[in-house]
């Protein structure tokens, strides 16, 4: 063994028996020396011996103030995945404890973070392996902590890499956890990796201020001590700059350089109980104006990760604002080891309903995601645990913490699923409120409901903050509402088909309706249907995948038909110049009905007139129905909008017509209204009837049914109107 290494290890079991003298030595140092062997002759990109590595992932370990079978995981976390060493091994040397973390974590390593599909299914992995031993993420957050302080030596890609996968689910879980020290940390190694630039820019500028900057906090620190001293509270003070990441959120959010950020100074006062802390919070305010808005109580409301402390803004000299925490010592404990404190002063978790208790939140966000599509899982896991925080009563006096943003209707799913299901409406401090407002700290609120289960309105999920609520209004649309899922998702997916030029290559080609189902395991039409209408699914991944899949099948019969007529491709590959493809007919004139106007988006037919090319028409159009003329029946052809030949600037020409009741100015808001939208008026004509109502019609020039809908559903926001519908005339 050599000295260097002898050295590290014997630091470490002294670090580890003044933090916990029960620690079984004997123990460590035999899962030390496991690994030295398990690992001899492998070494790290920096050259140094892989030992190395979990000698100081044990370190951090031993930081955190965790147990014996904690640090030997820690020395032997690499062990079954990079060695001969396995299982089997560590079981039989060290128990089944100390295995089964070491296996835990190696399947934690095993994460890619690359498909969104791949990424979810890991991510539950993970959540799971925490639920059942809570030690397997603080481990894996050491290694990963370390990991990032050796990045530099890493190809340049897989830096970024590791470093925007610790930025969005190891340091959100560290913060979760309530571990500060790791996930700062971990924020500015991994900006340090992103954003190289921005955070030398902050780096130089904090070293330029940093002697005014130490030279405010000590006089800040002298001012407070005194006061204290006098009032005779025993306390400790502390002051330190802002975190590198903080500051750059902070510039990022508000636009401003470093020279125009001024709280970049914090104190922290540590007391000995919650009566000083409330104490001192009233000497501070006397000595330093706090700034409105500012203070926030999280002793008598923690946070969800048990954070305790009490948080003002002030100002101070030369009217520079510093933010002052004030605490208690086991407040500081928690705050800087989170749940890691639970081994760190309390030798292991004191009971199992405590252990429950702590970690509840994990069932709980793996429950509400059950039903949820990969790439929204994988956002709501970020939101779920990186929210900010909001603090609200129950007319009861119960504190209900939410993310800031939630509605009333949040709180109502947070009660309890029949809560949201029968909810009719929220007082807030009293009084009626929108059900869509957002909660304030402090808010009493009142769910309102009914006594029988009306359910939710599908409005609800565009309203609702939390993922929680979200999920159970689509569950509950899932299960009552199937038919009507149905009919609403057939709508809303027939009309993005016809915008996207898709609908023929939809419904008139059975493989691509096949090659859709499998895709995402619909068994049938209605069943695809029924998850659009119950937002199980979005549309538009069901149609990327159609518009993948109406390629494939175009090109496959371009290819056939040139094998087939190699002389004379071009007499059979239909393509347009128009913006529109007549099935059997290349480059034939076309002209728009006048009777329909049709525009790209809408779903259209041809008719082949005598002499005057084709004339387009809107499917639905009365004209568009062949008469008993057998002659006639056979003129009408299948046509669609050429997607490659229209521009998005093409301009397509189409009737308006509004109806509202009549007032002045009505046809000014309108005329305003198209204006503002950029939209080419044609010509622009209103009327008024007898019976107190107006008619106004437009024809304007747009680029398809997509800018029409947007632009009719604003016209029917206007002040009286009463409908919006397409003339028949377009001219």
């Amino acid at each position: 063994m050599s000295s260097p290494m002898k050295d590290k290890i014997d630091f470490l079991i002294e670090r580890a028996v003044k933090q916990n003298p029960s620690v079984n030595v004997k123990k460590i140092r035999v899962a030390y020396e496991c690994a030295v062997v398990a690992h001899e002759g492998q070494v790290r990109k920096s050259g140094e011996p892989y030992i190395i590595h979990p000698l100081s992932v044990a370190e951090i370990i031993v930081q955190m103030g965790l147990d014996t079978d904690s640090i030997c995981a820690g020395l032997l976390h690499d062990c079954i995945e990079d060695t001969n060493f396995g299982y089997r091994e560590i079981e039989n040397k060290f128990g089944t404890s100390v295995a089964e973390l070491v296996d835990g974590v190696t399947r934690l390593g095993m994460l890619k973070y690359s498909k969104e599909q791949e990424q979810m299914e890991d991510l539950r992995k993970m959540f799971m392996a925490m639920a059942k031993d809570i030690r397997v993420i603080l481990i894996k957050l050491a290694d990963r902590l370390h990991n990032m302080r050796t990045i530099q030596h890493m190809p340049e890609h897989k830096q970024r890499a590791k470093a925007l996968e610790t930025m969005e689910i190891y340091a959100p879980i560290a913060h979760r956890l309530g571990m500060s020290r790791i996930k700062l940390e971990l924020e500015d190694l991994s900006m340090k990796v992103l954003d190289p630039i921005g955070y030398q820019e902050i780096a130089d500028g904090l070293a330029a201020q940093s002697a005014a900057h130490e030279e405010f906090l000590e006089h800040i620190q002298q001012d407070i001590s005194s006061k204290l001293r006098e009032a005779g509270i025993d306390h400790k003070i502390s002051t330190r700059l802002k975190h590198i990441y903080s500051i750059y959120r902070k510039m990022y959010a508000q636009h401003k350089t470093i020279d125009e950020i001024y709280d970049i100074c914090a104190v922290r006062v540590i007391v000995y109980s919650v009566a000083d802390c409330y104490n001192v919070l009233g000497y501070v305010h006397d000595l330093y104006k706090p700034i409105p808005g500012r203070f926030k109580d999280y002793i008598s409301t923690p946070k969800p990760n048990g954070y305790q402390s009490l948080h003002t803004t002030v100002i101070g000299r030369d009217g520079i604002p510093f933010e002052i925490q004030i605490r208690t010592r086991e407040m500081h404990k928690r705050a800087e080891y989170g749940v890691a404190a639970h081994w760190k002063y309390k030798q292991g978790l004191a009971t199992k309903q405590g252990t429950e208790e702590t970690f509840a939140w994990i069932r709980q966000l793996l429950e509400a995601q059950q039903d949820t599509e990969a790439e929204d899982f994988i956002k709501n896991i970020k939101v779920d645990l990186f929210a900010d925080e909001v603090f609200v009563f129950t007319p009861k006096g119960d504190v209900v913490n939410m993310p800031a943003g939630a509605t009333p209707i949040d709180l109502a799913y947070a009660i309890h699923s029949a809560v949201g299901n029968r909810m009719t409406g929220a007082k807030i401090n009293g009084t009626i409120a929108p059900i869509d407002c957002q909660l304030k700290n402090g808010d009493i609120v009142e769910i309102l409901t009914s006594k029988e289960t009306r359910g939710p309105s599908r409005d609800w999920v565009k309203i609702v903050k939390t993922n929680e609520a979200r999920n159970k209004i689509k569950q509950w649309f899932k299960k009552e509402c199937r038919e009507e899922n149905i009919v609403h998702g057939k709508e809303e997916f027939d009309r993005e088909l016809r915008v996207n030029l898709l609908y023929n290559g939809f419904y008139d080609n059975e493989a691509v309706r096949e090659a859709t189902f499998k895709k995402f395991d619909f068994k049938n039409i209605e069943e695809m249907y029924a998850a659009i209408g119950y937002g199980g699914i979005t549309v538009t991944k069901i149609l990327n995948k159609v518009k993948d899949e109406v390629r494939k099948i175009r090109r496959e019969k371009e290819t056939l038909e040139s094998m087939q007529q190699p002389q004379e491709p071009a007499q059979h590959r239909s393509h347009s110049t128009s913006g529109v493809i007549v099935e059997g007919i290349d480059n034939c004139l076309v002209k728009f009905a006048r009777c329909c106007t049709p525009i790209p988006g809408d779903d259209i037919v041809g008719f082949i007139t005598r002499g005057y090319g084709v004339s387009i028409h809107r499917r639905d159009c009365v004209n568009a129905r062949p008469s008993g003329k057998s002659d006639e029946a056979n003129r009408w052809v299948n046509c669609w909008w050429d997607e490659e030949v229209i521009r998005p600037d093409s301009k397509f020409s189409t009737g308006l017509r509004v109806s509202a009741s009549t007032r002045t100015g009505l046809l000014a808001d309108v005329a305003m209204l198209l204006a503002q939208a950029h939209v080419n008026v044609r010509d622009l004509t209103a009327r008024d009837l007898d019976d107190g109502y107006s008619i106004i019609t437009a024809v304007i020039e747009v680029a398809g049914v997509a800018q029409l809908d947007n632009l009719m559903n604003r016209i029917k926001k206007t002040r009286g109107v009463l409908d919006v519908s397409r003339t028949k005339d377009g001219n």
